[in-house]
């Protein structure tokens, strides 16, 4: 296989160059303009004929913006005559929308699948995909990557394990919190949300024993931060000594920064997959950890046809 080139979108230049770096790989040129009337026009700036391109491109707000000139850019690539076109999304936008929840709504994770494969995608790179079985919205080859080790590094490095207690906020994420205590050699919790009638505040019952430990809340993404705040509040009340949380996406929309400073969580570890609001930037609260090894070492294993296994925990 010949020469391969890593292009970005606007979504997320730091993560980009960061990747970039580890890789010791320029940069390639392109060009993104926006029209008076809002069109995205993309211009590829050197030669990529018969070449192997890496478009990184998380679909974040704004997300329509950012999925179409992702788009875009797949396309003019595919007519520049690029050999293989993979489409590396840090963070998959419309993930949540992955089934049908009511009459008459649309599958919108599956049609942005579609979008991204018919503009001339020849593979995909992601990570923590809110649900799995998004893999198979795709009819090309998907490599699903976990932050779990980035993730576990930070937490054996800077927590006492013997105190720790691995907390699911909902019933959904017991799996990956259930993975994270076997790793950690911790116990586990979960936090049970649940009305006792309509219209009547919520009761969150903690399973599992938190008193006088150190809980880490795991998610896949922190967006309005609600739950994440009210499961920090239940923990405090059932005795837990510190209260932390780790999340791969950190969408922090409406009300989530400042729900994240009032709260009693001492700090909020995520990833780089989206980068952060200048309100986040200023609450300490926040951890930033990168993932551009994991990607870059994605990215250059399916250039050479190498095995990515190893990079999963």
């Amino acid at each position: 296989m010949g020469e391969f080139r890593i292009f970005s979108g606007t979504s997320n230049p730091e993560l980009s160059k960061k990747i970039c770096d580890y890789l010791a790989v320029p940069l390639g040129r392109a060009k993104v303009k926006t029209f008076s009337d809002g069109e995205t026009q993309i211009e590829i700036q050197e030669n990529v004929r018969s070449k192997e391109i890496f478009i990184i491109q998380s679909t974040c707000c704004p997300v329509n913006d950012n999925l179409m000139e992702f788009l875009l850019m797949i396309d003019a690539f595919r007519r520049s005559s690029a050999q293989r076109i993979t489409a590396v999304i840090p963070y998959y936008g419309y993930a949540r929308q992955d089934k049908k929840v009511a009459p008459r709504v649309p599958i919108s994770a599956k049609l942005v699948a579609n979008l991204i494969t018919m503009a001339g995608a020849n593979r995909v790179i992601t990570m923590d995909l809110h649900a799995g079985q998004i893999q198979g919205f795709f009819d090309i080859p998907v490599d699903n990557l976990f932050v779990a080790p980035v993730m576990l590094d930070y937490i054996k490095t800077t927590f006492n394990g013997s105190q720790l207690v691995i907390v699911s906020p909902d019933a959904g994420g017991v799996e990956r919190a259930r993975a994270f205590a076997k790793r950690l050699n911790a116990d586990l919790a979960i936090v049970d949300k649940r009305r006792d009638a309509p219209n009547q505040a919520k009761a969150m019952a903690v399973i599992g024993d938190v008193a006088g430990k150190i809980a880490i809340i795991l998610d896949d993404m922190v967006d309005t931060a609600g739950t994440l705040s009210e499961a920090a509040e239940a923990l405090t009340k059932k005795g837990a000594k510190e209260i932390h949380a780790c999340a791969t996406h950190p969408v922090l929309s409406g009300p989530a920064v400042a729900r994240i400073t009032d709260s009693v969580l001492r700090s909020v570890v995520i990833s780089d997959t989206i980068p952060l609001k200048p309100n986040a930037v200023s609450c300490d609260k926040f951890k930033v950890l990168s993932i551009a090894k994991l990607i870059g070492e994605a990215i250059i294993r399916s250039h050479r046809g190498d095995s990515v296994t190893s990079l999963f925990v």
